[in-house]
């Protein structure tokens, strides 16, 4: 089992930057896979970014593809996720997810991710 929490999220101005954490309990942390998700008022939690177990494999949104980059330290049982070029439709909460489990082919599904953290407010003005 694992448990996640976020940090780094906040106001910026549009085209500005963040980065979020995700760090990880546990000693286990290099064999699942994690996934950055969002969730905007009143839509859909969405597929922001993956990176699987080694850090071997990353796939992104094509809406932040360019813009932010995943990647994650085992040894400090940590995933970031860099935002660049901010846009107002990023506005959301940020949550990271984990898995052990979660084939590469599969990391842009929610459903397939067991353990999830509480969230991070992301707001970007125009």
């Amino acid at each position: 089992q694992v448990q996640l929490v976020e940090s780094g999220g906040g106001l910026v101005q549009a085209g500005g930057s963040l980065r979020l954490s995700c760090a990880a309990s546990g000693r286990t942390f290099s064999s699942y896979t994690i996934g950055w998700f969002r969730q905007a008022p009143g839509k859909e939690r969405e597929f922001v970014a993956a990176i699987y177990k080694s850090g071997s494999i990353t796939y992104y949104a094509t809406s932040v593809k360019g813009r932010f980059t995943i990647s994650r330290v085992n040894a400090k049982n940590t995933v970031y996720l860099e935002m660049n070029s901010l846009k107002p439709e990023d506005t959301a909460v940020y949550y990271c997810a984990a898995d052990p489990t979660v084939l590469s082919t599969r990391m842009t599904m929610p459903e397939r991710y067991d353990y999830w953290g509480q969230g991070t407010q992301v707001t970007v003005s125009s």
